[in-house]
């Protein structure tokens, strides 16, 4: 796969991810997808397999009133792909942490993006 076509599907996972569209988001990855998000060196969610990412992406998209992941950055070496972004949210619902609804969050961070066959095989985000 060319670096332009891993950009051009980590900008489509990325607009579907913005758009709190989880059918989007299905249509750019691999049916054994493997997604980690690590925050402060911890792993706070992981899932493996289409299903359990679908349900993850679903749940997730109910918190957030809006949220945007803009990519600042942009590497490709292989099957792998790293891009640093940025992120802001409004939070939908409180929290168990004690956040608010309404509430914003930002932050930067890195993703990491695996391809096989045309898709998104992994992603590990990291803030």
């Amino acid at each position: 796969m060319r670096d332009e076509a891993k950009r051009a599907l980590i900008e489509r996972y990325l607009a579907a991810y913005n758009a709190l569209d989880v059918e989007g988001m299905m249509e750019t990855v691999h049916p054994d997808i493997e997604f980690s998000n690590i925050a402060n060196g911890e792993v706070n969610a992981r899932t493996s397999g289409a299903v359990a990412f679908r349900a993850l992406a679903e749940q997730s998209s109910k918190v957030f009133a809006s949220r945007k992941l803009t990519m600042t950055g942009f590497e490709a070496a292989g099957d792998v792909a790293n891009i640093s972004v940025d992120f802001h949210g409004v939070l939908a619902a409180d929290l168990p942490d004690g956040r608010r609804r309404g509430e914003t969050i930002t932050l930067s961070g890195r993703s990491v993006f695996v391809f096989c066959d045309g898709k998104l095989s992994k992603i590990t985000d990291i803030s």
